[in-house]
């Protein structure tokens, strides 16, 4: 069986976030976003969506502040251009299936390559996109990757906490 990481999900939470897929630091570790260069945990924080910067360790932890984690293919790779068109696309599809069951508020997607891809939308930008799935709108995201250093950490940060105030979440970073 090939390893693949877990699921943090759980119905009715806010944001469930959908990397591409696992690389191998975090395969190795097993949690999501443990590369050494990742910026998702950091701009999570700066972001005002969890009260302190976490460590991967604690992804699960996430589902208390009603975060949820996925992937859109679970299997491991080195990069992400690994992945077949095809992977994507019935990654999207399975997702889709479980996210009607769950109707989380927000689906953001870390990945505006795998996204267009998987969903063929291929002008899609950061930010909320017009499709939904159910009740589940969307938010597109860049890879928070640290081979993704095109996109700055602040903008980064800044697409963060829009999606925060668009899912009605209070700053928890603040006395």
């Amino acid at each position: 069986m090939t390893p693949t990481l877990p699921d943090h999900l759980a119905p009715g939470l806010a944001i469930v976030f959908c990397g591409i897929n696992p690389g191998r630091t975090s395969g190795a570790r097993g949690h999501h976003y443990a590369g050494p260069g990742n910026r998702f945990w950091p701009a999570l924080h700066s972001a005002g969506l969890t009260p302190r910067r976490y460590r991967p360790e604690e992804d699960a932890s996430l589902l208390e502040l009603g975060l949820g984690l996925t992937n859109l293919v679970p299997r491991i790779t080195a990069a992400a251009s690994e992945l077949a068109c095809a992977e994507l696309v019935a990654g999207a599809q399975r997702l889709e299936a479980r996210l009607r069951e769950l109707e989380p508020r927000w689906l953001a997607v870390l990945g505006l390559g795998a996204y267009r891809t998987a969903w063929n939308e291929p002008d899609a930008r950061v930010g909320e996109q017009p499709r939904t799935i159910g009740s589940t709108r969307i938010w597109l995201l860049p890879n928070p990757s640290g081979r993704g250093t095109h996109y700055p950490l602040p903008a980064l940060v800044d697409q963060l906490e829009r999606l925060r105030r668009a899912a009605g979440l209070p700053r928890l970073d603040r006395c």
